[in-house]
């Protein structure tokens, strides 16, 4: 099948960029390429209101330069959009004139609904988050809405962004004391404008490149292990003590920054300030960067098009779904493991065995999804392949912390190999859930091994209890041999999670 290749090029007041996807064989999007430039066309729009020959010019030759890159795809399609600049410039059709009759690329101007309205859908689409504000700074303008139940409620565009900020109220690079407390003073003015920002105590979400630089300063400060920034948390506190970190640098300091590109080194204090008061305002319940943004929403749009909705049904399983495409796994034998463990756990919880709560059960069908994944790449070291591969890669859906037990769970080999994986993370965990992640491991592992030769032969389990003794009856549909090596085999770390001794008896069905 031929690879279907898309590209979208985003004409920014302060950043233009060109990105490629490629669409999966699920029908996702995935990036594959991300050309920026530094445009900052917004200083070149002037008193009156015009784009200034200059910038237009800045303008066309990145656009020409983007043209070459994109030439060297087969795209299936190309959509060029302009954000607050361009809207805002009074010469808007000369541009949009010459950018046509120099590239070929037709400029589509969006609205603030329309840049509002993109953020959030790229969100909802790509988070677990079901109410929340969102808030994307750009150069020109700053756009926020308000969702509830996944449906947008509200939203608004701000006519200030982290360069007019900047250059409204900083009379050089770096500010004063006094001017970033007369900015949090306006942004605080201008946030509580809007009575559906006001103590919602809901997660607020941030979008685009101010953000994005915020978590990855965040992550250097901490060393933070895990890999990926797409749904990463952050903490009141954490705001505050990087805008008070920053603050105290001067600008060849602040320039060498780990995670904070350079030609953001001089705005990055203004949007921190905006997401700072915006907190504030909203009483929010913490800081979550979504990467995807306004590029990721309009595509998100066309491609749930024929759907009837803008809405994916359910962002995990549809991250699931990806998941089982990109590595071939066979969904017969997921889905009979999974019947088996529902039966297992289930009759654990009835008996009162492991302290299993019922919505431990939503962890263990989602882990086991992807148990052993890493078979994929190596199957003598299937475990530690499993393990890295989804502890480091985004799945949209997933917050880190989720992630990381999806990853220790999916990965369960034993014990030790268990606490080799879990030792950089030991601190996020009590212990009592260090046990639990451990005992759901052990349990897919051993229901993994009652399917061993994919031939669903263990058809249904029963349990009884009888003190410091387990008995575990299979019901088999034909030759359980394997099947019955491989679960006395693994049924010992089950056994030590449970700290009780497991016997086995395998039956065979008459037909």
């Amino acid at each position: 099948m031929a690879k279907k290749y898309y590209a979208i090029i985003d004409v920014g007041s302060n950043t233009m960029r060109l990105v490629i996807y490629l669409r999966e064989k699920g029908g996702r999007l995935r990036e594959v390429e991300n050309v920026k430039a530094v445009a900052r066309l917004r200083n070149h729009l002037m008193d009156d209101g015009l784009l200034s020959t200059e910038g237009i010019q800045i303008l066309l030759t990145t656009l020409k330069s983007f043209k070459q890159v994109a030439e060297s795809y087969p795209l299936e399609e190309i959509v060029c959009v302009a954000t607050a600049t361009i809207r805002q410039a009074q010469n808007q059709a000369e541009i949009i004139h010459q950018v046509s009759d120099q590239t070929g690329f037709d400029m589509r101007i969006l609205s603030d609904q329309e840049e509002a309205y993109y953020g959030y859908l790229a969100v909802v689409n790509s988070t677990p988050v079901t109410e929340g504000i969102t808030v994307d700074i750009g150069g020109g303008s700053t756009e926020v809405t308000y969702f509830k139940d996944r449906e947008l409620v509200e939203s608004h565009s701000f006519p200030f962004g982290a360069l007019t900020l900047k250059q409204d109220f900083f009379k050089k690079d770096l500010p004063t004391e006094e001017e970033m407390s007369d900015l949090r003073h306006y942004l605080i003015e201008q946030f509580q404008s809007l009575p559906w920002l006001k103590k919602k105590n809901v997660p607020l979400i941030g979008i685009g490149g101010g953000a994005r630089n915020l978590v990855q300063i965040d992550q250097n400060l901490k060393e933070y292990p895990l890999a990926g920034l797409h749904q990463y948390k952050m903490k009141d506190s954490d705001l505050a003590f990087i805008k008070n970190y920053l603050f105290t640098l001067n600008m060849k300091k602040l320039q060498k920054v780990e995670g904070l590109s350079k030609d953001r080194a001089d705005i990055i204090l203004p949007a921190t300030e905006v997401f700072h008061s915006l907190y504030d305002t909203v009483h929010a319940s913490g800081f979550i960067l979504s990467r995807k943004g306004l590029r990721d929403g309009i595509f998100f749009e066309q491609l749930t098009s024929e759907m009837g909705t803008a809405l994916f049904p359910n962002v995990l399983e549809e991250s699931i779904q990806e998941l089982i495409s990109d590595y071939e796994l066979n969904v017969k034998h997921i889905q009979h493991v999974q019947h088996l463990a529902h039966e297992l756990f289930h009759q654990l919880h009835d008996h009162g065995i492991g302290s299993l709560r019922k919505k431990d059960w939503q962890e263990v069908k989602r882990a086991s999804y992807v148990f052993n994944l890493g078979e994929y790449i190596d199957n003598e070291s299937s475990s530690q392949h499993t393990f890295y591969l989804l502890a480091n890669r985004t799945i949209d859906g997933l917050m880190h912390m989720e992630r990381l037990r999806m990853a220790l769970m999916a990965s369960f080999k034993n014990k030790t190999i268990f606490k080799q994986f879990l030792n950089p993370y030991k601190q996020w965990f009590l212990k009592d859930e260090r046990k639990k992640i451990r005992l759901l491991g052990s349990m897919l592992k051993f229901c993994y091994s009652l399917d061993s030769t994919r031939r669903q032969t263990v058809e249904r389990l029963e349990l009884s209890n009888d003190g410091d003794d387990l008995r575990v009856t299979l019901y088999c549909n034909g030759a359980y041999m394997p099947e019955e090596y491989q679960a006395e085999k693994q049924k010992k770390h089950l056994e030590k999670s449970l700290k009780k001794t497991i016997e086995l008896s395998f039956v065979e069905n008459k037909k």
